[in-house]
């Protein structure tokens, strides 16, 4: 092994690509070397970089630069392939292809944590989004000129109450129970037209509290809460916990 082969190698050793005796060949040249000293700790510093976990949202200007240098970049024409023996990259050459792969495999990281967290930034938006508009629209309809309140306790400890708009055919309806059903049941919301019953919702295990907007609300006679397995039921089950008559 010659004097530059040897000093090529500090890319390499910093990767663990060298075999045994490469590894202590190296091992005795840098305790005679300060140049290849100080090249390996400049290596594995920016290799222990490169393995960091801790990453940064890429800036939105980064895919639009991309695909555009990919627009200007000519493509290689595709040529036929000669047979080839496949051999070890050895010297500069290795560290050359370990530094790539190392590239490559980084940036697919990142890529994909990037698309993850991108995407958990949209559902957190929609979400906030929908937050809003139900505030929105909560304090619009208990600020209408209109509003009738009423009221009824639960059984239990807690009471139901139940705002309605005739103006906004909707109403808001609020449940806050001392404790939640026993038996792993939840508490589900109805509202009764007649004798026909329909489903506005069930909470879900544990929870004791919901506020919760109905649309077509003045129509209804009744508005009334369940106890019922968890998920919910098709059809109410007596005794109602609470019953509010609208009528």
């Amino acid at each position: 092994m010659t004097t530059t082969d040897i000093h090529a190698l500090v890319g390499a050793y910093v990767l663990d690509a060298v075999d045994d005796v490469e590894r202590a060949a190296f091992d005795r040249h840098i305790a005679e070397c300060e140049s290849c000293r100080a090249e390996l700790a400049e290596l594995r510093e920016t290799s222990a970089r490169l393995a960091d976990s801790t990453w940064s949202v890429p800036p939105p200007r980064m895919r639009t630069e991309v695909m555009a240098a990919i627009g200007r970049t000519r493509q290689l024409s595709p040529v036929s392939p000669a047979p080839m023996r496949a051999e070890r990259p050895r010297g500069r050459g290795r560290w050359l292809v370990a530094a790539a792969a190392a590239v490559v495999l980084a940036g697919g990281a990142s890529a994909a944590v990037y698309q993850i967290q991108e995407q958990r930034v949209r559902e957190q938006s929609t979400i906030a989004a929908q937050a809003e508009q139900q505030q929105a629209r909560t304090r619009q309809i208990l600020a209408a000129p209109d509003l009738v309140v009423r009221t009824a306790p639960m059984i239990g400890g807690g009471k139901v109450t139940v705002a309605s708009s005739a103006a906004n055919n909707a109403g808001v309806v609020m449940l806050g129970a001392d404790a939640p059903p026993a038996g792993g049941k939840v508490f589900q919301l109805w509202t009764i037209r007649g004798t026909t019953p329909k489903s506005e919702g069930a909470l879900a295990v544990g929870q004791t509290s919901v506020v919760h907007i109905v649309d077509g609300l003045p129509g209804s006679d009744l508005v009334g809460v369940t106890a019922e397995p968890a998920g919910g039921s098709r059809t109410p089950t007596t005794p109602l916990v609470s019953s509010v008559p609208l009528a």
